[in-house]
């Protein structure tokens, strides 16, 4: 069985075209199995198009909110820290007034003592860094209540601390001659870097640098013994180290000349070395510590 297809041209002419049923129908089938993947095609890519555009979004999403959470940890990091060094500072000051005062720490000492966090690490986590934040902020405010007891303790003694003006100053429960109390300045020139942290946060300095030209005499700051006076070789270069009656021990660094020996008595104001740029050192000057219990202290706070 044949179909017959009449075309007319445009000139008016027909023609008859005989097709066959068997080529008909394989023609109609090739024509719908074509339809069949052009409207695959066109769903399959509809669909892939949505789909990268819904990821996209939420990929987007995840973004926004991971930079919120990295804001987040660091404004918390940036407030851990700042905590950190007020939590030293409260330290170091209730040391310096417990020795001036001869007032020793309660033996809970060690049970209100700062914890700092495990592993040096304030953890990857918000809760982490909200723990360690619940937990400085605990110690700081047992801190004040120490200090503030301590305030209380220091006003009962203040007839006792009058007698410096009088001759005598009570360090650690015993009385020494005010000569031995580091009052004096070490040298002259210009300090250069104080105490405390510097170099922003990096880096802790124990001591106060005073730089003047080389060769400046650098003198004892108050009556003591010198305990060392050398090379050291963990970047002090040629220093001197002198205890004192009151327990407290200064420290003279980088100078380019000792001219003390150990065991050897020193006088408030006599000449122990010359000013030098020696162990770590960018120029002439003296670095300049007050060391209580093996931990220095601010300097500053002894000189007038």
């Amino acid at each position: 069985m044949n179909y017959e297809l009449k075309l007319t041209s445009p000139s008016g002419d027909t023609h008859k075209i005989s097709i066959s049923k068997k080529l008909a129908v394989y023609g109609i089938s090739t024509l719908i199995i074509f339809l069949m993947i052009f409207v695959s095609s066109f769903v399959y890519s509809a669909y892939s198009f949505f789909t990268a555009k819904n990821q996209q979004q939420e990929i987007d999403e995840l973004k926004s909110v991971n930079t919120i959470h990295q804001e987040q940890i660091q404004k918390i990091v940036k407030k851990a820290n700042a905590l950190e060094k007020k939590s030293e500072e409260l330290r170091t000051v209730e040391s310096e007034l417990r020795v001036l005062s001869g007032i020793a720490s309660p033996a809970d000492e060690a049970a209100t003592a700062d914890k700092k966090g495990e592993g040096g690490s304030y953890g990857d986590e918000l809760e982490h860094l909200e723990a360690y934040l619940n937990q400085k902020e605990q110690f700081l405010a047992s801190r004040e209540i120490r200090l503030t007891d301590l305030k209380g303790a220091i006003q009962e003694k203040i007839p006792r601390l009058g007698a410096f003006k009088m001759g005598s100053y009570n360090i650690g429960g015993s009385y020494a001659s005010p000569i031995s109390i580091p009052s004096l300045w070490p040298s002259t020139g210009v300090v250069t870097s104080p105490y405390g942290y510097r170099w922003g946060g990096t880096d802790f300095h124990p001591g106060i640098d005073i730089a003047d030209d080389m060769g400046t005499p650098i003198i004892a700051t108050a009556d003591g013994i010198v305990d060392y006076a050398g090379w050291n070789a963990y970047g002090y270069g040629n220093m001197v180290d002198i205890v004192h009656d009151s327990g407290i021990v200064t420290r003279y660094a980088h100078a380019m000349q000792v001219v003390v020996v150990p065991g050897q008595q020193v006088r408030a104001g006599q000449l122990i070395a010359y000013m030098g740029s020696t162990g770590f050192s960018t120029g002439p000057h003296v670095h300049y510590e007050v060391r209580i219990n093996n931990q220095a202290v601010n300097p500053s706070a002894y000189l007038h």
